[in-house]
């Protein structure tokens, strides 16, 4: 059985074969009847993926196989790429799972046979869960092309025969995903499992950008009977595997539809219960101009600058009278004065319901607290109208953990069900408060929810700030007790031989390695900030061709960029992180070098300045000049535990400060505030 042209890149073999990367190039310079490149670049050649097999088997180096991984390399080196290859592998996995007997007999012969009858097939299941053909976004394949899958579809078969063809699809989606984190915008489960919870059951369901599919698949876990999923995506891919993922998750009609939901809207009939929407941010180009007398606005004309005002109005136009729309919002959007005149008629008529601002960290772009806007088609003007502001970024979390998800849900749901039930919300100190309507209608109509609340922690908590006092007490104790002795009197510096990192590297006494910001290791990924700072690894490192280089105790790590005299030892606790980008490793020989020896020297400022060269916007450190004396080991030692102890110290006037800087914070904010008496 021929594989039609798969192909497959150095690292797909190195774990096709279970091995690193390292080996497969010792294969292909020990071996002269190793398979020749067939495709790829000159630094990153493929391979025939039936070439490779059978020189991995004849090597005896074939026999455990993960049948995952075989899968996964001719998905990714299918002649029409890994978006198709997906497309096709959903539909098989669909026909296994909706009709077996159907797929049983297609794959009972030849592939030849098999693309032949696998068409008419795929129509029966593809018509019953999409609808029909010119409606829906997966269209059948044609023979030919089903013909160069079909390794491929058997492959999938056989995952979905162990572990289900949910399962089976799931893992090779996400790995696609996660093998090109820019192409998507994810919504995280947990965020998506809470807007879901807000918009409560339904049983119509929209999303107008649908991505991955990621809120309508939370939507459908709170399903009833005879639920309907109604989705678009601009990207007609994307749309396909999304709706082929909804159709293997849940028993919902799925409706999901390729085009630009504010431009060409496949659902301009539609009245969904409910509208969950994480639409694309700061889009210019959003139809401003042709949409100018567009019905959808009934709350204003969204400046050009306003895309995300447009999509709140489009999904409030395609739910019932007294339906729920939750909407993913930059924080902006909040308090922008180009959109005040939209928010403040969105809040006169009631529709606006709550603003609820999300930890740092909770969706992409994570460096940013995002906002969740709960809004309801007016079924009647409200007497007293009320709006609910929320504030859980004291819940954001450290690192690359995310934020605490259990008590923002909590939070978050608590406030809600109170204010949904009885339209107002009791006045008590906490991160949630209602607000009348007529407070906020003034001339910038901000909704940001840190306008009007106290900042995190700051009402009533007098008792955090005694636990921060004593903290800062106890470090500052500790400071004193490591500050360094005063140096002994001046004296002429002595003369000693010296060496280079790059003269040790070449006699064997370290190892060199840089940094990269791929792989296919999944551990957290320790970046140049994290070095400079002292903090913990806090990347993550997406999926690629590339090796990642990990951390060990005892490894040195020095960033390249940015002109700072820093090289941080690694400790257990920070060992198995990868190695990130703009960093160079050096692992010394512990029989030749001490690495607190070696990382205080790389430390010195004159050190620094002899190898480092200067561009037009960055100054680049050149490890490989960096200078250290030769000293024997025990000589070394003392030279070391003396650094060890300045490191000590550093790193207790770094808490030392972040924890003075928060006390002064909090003392400032409950003065102001009135929970911290003056006297």
């Amino acid at each position: 059985m021929q594989d039609h042209g798969t192909e497959v890149t150095a690292a797909g073999i190195a774990r096709l074969a279970g091995v690193g990367r390292a080996a497969v190039s010792n294969w292909r310079r020990r071996h002269a009847d190793f398979p020749k490149p067939v495709g790829g670049t000159e630094t990153s050649p493929s391979f025939a993926l039936a070439d490779v097999e059978a020189w991995l088997r004849a090597q005896g180096k074939l026999a455990e196989v993960p049948p995952r991984e075989r899968v996964w390399q001719q998905l990714v080196g299918h002649p029409e790429g890994p978006a198709a290859a997906l497309v096709h592998a959903g539909c098989a996995l669909l026909l296994v799972h909706d009709r077996p007997t159907l797929w049983l007999e297609a794959s009972a012969g030849s592939d030849e046979r098999l693309a032949g009858l696998l068409p008419a097939a795929l129509d029966q299941v593809l018509d019953a869960r999409f609808g029909p053909g010119p409606e829906r976004a997966v269209t059948t394949p044609d023979g030919p092309r089903l013909l160069a899958s079909a390794p491929l579809l058997r492959g999938a078969a056989e995952l979905a025969a162990g572990s289900g063809a949910r399962k089976a699809y799931e893992f090779l989606l996400g790995r696609h995903l996660d093998a090109n984190p820019r192409q998507y915008t994810l919504t995280p489960d947990p965020l998506a499992d809470l807007m879901a919870e807000l918009a409560g059951p339904a049983r119509t369901v929209l999303d107008p950008a649908c991505g991955t599919g990621s809120l309508l698949r939370a939507a459908a876990t709170t399903a009833r009977p005879g639920q309907e999923l109604y989705g678009q995506d601009s990207d007609p891919a994307l749309a396909a595997l999304t709706a082929l993922r909804l159709a293997l998750s849940t028993d919902a009609a799925v409706r999901i539809a390729a085009g630009d939901s504010l431009r060409a809207d496949a659902r301009t009939g539609l009245r969904a219960d409910a509208a969950l929407c994480h639409p694309p941010f700061n889009e210019r180009n959003w139809g401003h101009d042709e949409l100018a007398y567009d019905p959808r606005w009934e709350y204003g004309f969204p400046a050009r600058t306003e895309s995300e005002l447009a999509w709140v109005q489009h999904a409030l136009a395609r739910v019932r009278d007294g339906g729920t729309v939750v909407v993913l919002m930059p924080p902006a959007a909040a308090s922008r004065r180009s959109g005040r005149r939209v928010r403040a008629d969105l809040l006169r008529r009631g529709a606006l319901r709550a603003v609820i601002a999300l930890p740092a960290g909770a969706a992409p772009p994570y460096n940013l607290p995002l906002h969740l806007w709960v809004l309801r088609r007016p079924e009647r003007a409200p007497a007293q109208p009320g709006l609910l502001l929320a504030d859980t970024g004291q819940f954001a979390g450290e690192g690359r953990g995310g934020p605490d998800w259990r008590s923002v849900r909590e939070t978050v749901l608590d406030a809600w069900s109170a204010f949904d039930r009885t339209g107002r919300l009791d006045e008590r100190p906490g991160p949630a408060r209602c607000l009348p309507v007529i407070e906020l209608l003034d001339d910038d109509v901000d909704l940001a929810p840190a306008r009007h609340l106290p900042p995190p922690g700051a009402t009533g908590d007098t008792g955090r700030l005694t636990e921060v006092r004593e903290r800062l007490d106890e470090t500052l104790r500790l400071t004193a007790e490591l500050t360094p002795e005063p140096p002994a009197a001046k004296s002429a510096p002595p003369r000693r031989p010296l060496t280079t990192v790059g003269e040790l590297a070449r006699g064997g006494a370290l190892v060199l390695r840089t940094g990269t910001n791929a792989g296919h290791a999944r551990v957290p990924l320790l970046t140049d900030h994290d070095v400079l700072t002292g903090t913990g690894p806090s990347g993550t490192l997406p999926e690629g061709d590339e090796e990642p280089v990990l951390t060990e105790p005892g490894d040195v790590v020095v960033p390249v960029l940015g002109g700072g005299s820093v090289a941080r030892v690694i400790d257990d606790a920070t060992a198995g992180a990868a190695l990130g980008r703009n960093l160079v490793l050096l692992r010394p020989d512990p029989a030749a070098l001490d690495p607190w020896f070696l990382a205080g020297f790389l430390r010195g400022t004159a050190n620094h300045r002899r190898a480092s060269s200067h561009a037009s916007t960055a100054t680049r450190l050149d490890v490989r000049r960096l200078q250290l004396p030769r000293l024997p080991l025990d000589a070394q030692r003392g030279y070391g535990d003396r650094f060890r102890a300045l490191d000590e110290f550093e790193r207790a006037l770094r808490l030392a400060g972040r924890l003075g800087e928060q006390l002064v914070r909090g003392m400032y904010d409950g003065l102001t505030d009135g929970t911290v008496a003056p006297g």
